[in-house]
Order: C-alpha cells, then sequence, then structure tokens
C-alpha cells in the first residue's frame, strides 16, 4: 500500500514538472551546444507519448527545400552584406545567393517603379544554364516592351555572371534544381 502511494507521489510530481507546454526551439538543433549533462536527448528531434502538445521536429533548414531568392534594386543598408559577391568558388547556397544578387543591374531605359518579375532556371555541375530562364510572374498591368526590357536585363545580368564557380559539392547538389528569383525594381524613378 505504501509502495502505492509512493509510487503516486513521485508519478504526480514528474507530472506536475513537466505539465508546462513543450516550447520550440528557435536555435536550430545543429548550432545549439549540447551537454550529456542535459535533461533533454541532443537529437534533431524527438517526441515522447507522454508530452502535451503536437510532435514538432526542429529542422536546421535556413534556406527551405524550395530555392527561391528575392533581389532588389536597391537593397536595404541592413542587406547590403548580402549583395556582395563572394571571393571564392561558391560552397554554400548563401553564397551562391550572393552571387546571383551581386549580378544584377536593372534596365535604365524603359523602367517602371515597383516593377517585379520572376524567372525560374537550373544551373548544371559547372555553373552554366541548363536553359534560358523562363519567365513565371509579371507585376500585372505593365505593357509588353517593359516586360521584354526588364526579362532582356536578367538575361543579360546572369549572362554577365555566368559560369559560376561552384565547388564540386555544391555543383553536384545544385545540377538541375529548379532555382526561382523574383527581381523588384524599388527605385525610385523619375526624380
Amino acid at each position: 500500500m505504501w509502495r502505492c502511494i509512493l509510487a503516486l507521489t513521485l508519478l504526480a510530481s514528474t507530472i506536475a514538472v513537466d505539465a508546462r507546454p513543450r516550447q520550440i526551439n528557435p536555435i536550430p538543433f545543429a548550432h545549439e551546444p549540447c551537454s550529456v549533462l542535459d535533461g533533454e536527448p541532443c537529437t534533431p528531434s524527438y517526441c515522447s507519448p507522454l508530452e502535451p502538445g503536437p510532435c514538432i521536429p526542429e529542422m536546421d533548414y535556413p534556406y527551405g527545400q524550395n530555392l527561391q531568392l528575392t533581389i532588389e534594386s536597391v537593397p536595404a543598408e541592413a542587406d547590403r552584406g548580402k549583395y556582395r559577391r563572394p571571393d571564392h568558388d561558391l560552397d554554400t547556397i548563401g553564397d551562391l545567393f550572393a552571387a546571383l544578387r551581386s549580378c544584377w543591374s536593372p534596365p535604365s531605359d524603359h523602367a517602371r517603379a515597383g516593377m517585379q518579375m520572376s524567372v525560374r532556371f537550373s544551373f548544371n555541375k559547372t555553373g552554366g544554364l541548363i536553359g534560358p530562364p523562363r519567365l513565371t510572374f509579371a507585376t500585372a498591368g505593365v505593357p509588353a516592351d517593359i516586360r521584354t526590357t526588364y526579362l532582356n536585363a536578367i538575361n543579360a545580368s546572369l549572362k554577365a555572371c555566368l559560369p559560376l564557380k561552384f565547388t564540386s559539392g555544391l555543383g553536384g547538389a545544385l545540377a538541375g534544381r529548379p532555382i526561382a528569383i523574383r527581381y523588384v525594381d524599388n527605385r525610385e524613378l523619375g526624380k
């Protein structure tokens, strides 16, 4: 009888301690220090049927599986570092995005403030384009000549940058994967 009461008391005290809702850790698991003395396991995700709430794995995907990028004609002051071309072979997706941002030169004639255009393309292992960029979006209500001007500027900017120098690891990982870029002309034109 006393064993049963003691066991129930211990069980109630551990449930009371663990009754708080589980907070999702905003720090990616690969960057968080881990110790054998921690109360929780050092794994990307863990779940238990005794935990309240959903089981949400903590994944370290800073860019996601879809390679999407927004390039502005005039970057914000805080983002200027992201628009500098790396001085080494491109080894990460961040390096690739910085190189693509540094290549962009918006059109000077037939430009339109607020114009947005998205293209989609893929690289081969050696850093060249597999095919020409395919237009997937353009700002509604824009005349065809302005769309053509922006598409020509995108093609010229990419051709001036190519071939990009990938490391063998990044070249193998990126080969054939679609990359979507949204170009935003946020310049104040006409002033």
